[in-house]
């Protein structure tokens, strides 16, 4: 079955940097687009960043533009996303999305496996 799994996250300082990965299993990785979403206390999902399936097409959210970079490694099944700059209001639970599609896809309409999530704390 479709498997996602996040890892990563953590407690950082403002400023500081994380990397988080999810490593898939149980499709064919390289087939189909992927996303991070994030998801803050209080707050509604945001889409953080999205890839195609062949890397070409990326989205950033204009909160994360400049400072997050996504890319993913089909022969490892694995999604990254380089977080860099960090500020608070970056604290979220961040999760990895599967796309329906090659295509980025905007939205949950667009995915159809989530992970479990990974925690992201910014706290000097």
């Amino acid at each position: 079955q479709v498997q996602l799994v996040e890892s990563g996250g953590g407690l950082a300082q403002p400023g500081g940097s994380l990397r988080l990965s999810c490593t898939a299993s149980g499709f064919t990785f390289g087939t189909y687009a992927m996303s991070w979403v994030r998801q803050a206390p209080g707050k509604g999902l945001e889409w953080v960043s999205g890839i195609s399936s062949d890397g070409r097409d990326i989205y950033y959210a204009d909160s994360v533009k400049g400072r997050f970079t996504i890319s993913r490694d089909d022969a490892k099944n694995t999604l990254y996303l380089q977080m860099n700059s960090l500020k608070p209001e970056d604290t979220a639970l961040y999760v990895c999305a599967k796309g329906d599609y090659s295509y980025y896809c905007p939205g949950s309409v667009c995915h159809d496996y989530w992970g479990q999530g990974t925690q992201v704390t910014v706290s000097s």
